[in-house]
């Protein structure tokens, strides 16, 4: 049991960190290297920014992104992603590749 909860396969532990709606496509997109938070709500238009600022945290709590920010006017704050966050890439990859293919049989446009 881990903060409260309890996990009955990696799988569902695995999957309560990164799984939910927005979490794997904000970590996709800092796959890249180093981002602004404007940067990664116009790659993602459809999150809402109350979403994205709690996803971001989220993933920063749970050691996946680290956040820096800088002591200037006006303030900078940027985003990468951690070396368990990058470990998270390679699964992530599978997952989209894996969806990407259903998707296809299924003939559903992604957007």
């Amino acid at each position: 049991m881990v903060d409260g909860r309890l996990y009955y396969s990696p799988v569902d532990y695995a999957m309560h960190q990164i799984g939910g709606t927005w979490k794997m496509p904000v970590l996709w997109r800092l796959r890249k290297g180093v981002m602004r938070y404007t940067e990664i709500k116009k790659t993602i238009p459809r999150i809402t920014h109350k979403m994205l600022t709690t996803q971001l945290r989220e993933l920063e709590e749970m050691g996946f992104v680290q956040r820096t920010a800088y002591p200037v006017v006006p303030p900078k704050v940027e985003y990468t992603l951690t070396a368990k966050g990058q470990r998270a890439i390679e699964i992530i990859s599978i997952i989209r590749s894996y969806g990407l293919e259903l998707m296809q049989e299924a003939n559903i446009s992604e957007h």
